[in-house]
């Protein structure tokens, strides 16, 4: 879709104040999804170059201009560090309800950034840990963990200004088990509830994160595995009727009931030997 109100397109490195009718640009499938007249400048950020991705002595760090392609890419590599990990970064890229054409487009920080409920790269960074490097205009950074960074439907915690620079998966989640159970409406369709998952056999520490189902990411952490009836009723506790998204791709009660379901299944695979 056109956006006929921008009027300007400049190189993100410019160190030009942040007005209103800013908006950052990378690869913009989302931002030129929909009508957005509020819009008249772009600052884009493809200029910046920065890597895909690096492995780091803390972690794996995604650029938040990393493609969705580029990043299957790493996680389906015959030969790499953390398999586990790896596999469950897949899945996350494969829950995209949309062609190649856009994975090799659409980025992993601009997903992260429209903050849709079904965006698959927020349910990966909250599942494996991730941080969130943010960076404003002034120069000012802060770090935000994944879990609360985005809020709401289309809400997340960047400021006028702000932008997200990269997310750091750390080492210590990255080696654990990993398990994931998604379902949506039709084969391909939108993610209606997913449900991600990390163990640590030798502590005996499991963790689970809930997306798509909710309006902003839920997580729950065990000392050791619950029983299936713990875990249901935890569940149950947490996923209050607020939080269920109620659209066309999926019913408030059935995502609630698949989310249930969805994480025995996962607590199941990660804890079986």
């Amino acid at each position: 879709m056109d956006l006929p109100s921008v009027r300007e397109v400049v190189d993100a490195r410019c160190a030009l104040p942040w007005q209103t009718g800013d908006a950052w640009l990378a690869g913009g499938t989302a931002l030129f999804a929909e009508p957005r007249p509020e819009v008249m400048r772009l600052r884009d950020l493809t200029a910046m170059e920065w890597p895909a991705w690096e492995i780091m002595d803390d972690g794996l760090v995604i650029a938040a201009t990393c493609t969705v392609a580029e990043l299957l890419a790493f996680a389906q590599a015959p030969a790499g560090p953390w398999p586990q990990a790896r596999a469950l970064i897949a899945a996350c890229c494969r829950a995209f309800s949309s062609s190649f054409k856009v994975w090799n487009t659409a980025t992993v920080g601009g997903n992260l950034c429209v903050a849709l409920p079904a965006g698959p790269m927020i349910s990966m960074a909250v599942a494996l840990d991730g941080v969130c490097r943010v960076l404003a205009v002034n120069g000012r950074e802060r770090r935000v963990p994944a879990t609360g960074f985005v809020t709401g439907v289309g809400r997340t915690v960047l400021l006028p200004g702000e932008v997200l620079r990269s997310v750091t998966l750390p080492v210590s989640a990255l080696a654990k088990r990993t398990a994931v159970g998604r379902v949506s409406l039709r084969p391909g369709g939108r993610s209606a509830a997913l449900v991600t998952g990390t163990y640590a056999p030798e502590t005996g520490r499991l963790g689970l994160a809930v997306t798509a189902a909710t309006i902003r990411p839920v997580t729950v952490d065990f000392s050791h595995p619950p029983s299936s009836a713990a875990l249901r009723a935890t569940l149950h506790e947490m996923l209050d009727r607020d939080l269920i998204v109620d659209d066309v791709h999926g019913h408030p009660q059935w995502r609630r009931h698949m989310v249930t379901y969805l994480a025995d299944g996962v607590r199941h695979d990660l804890t079986r030997e």
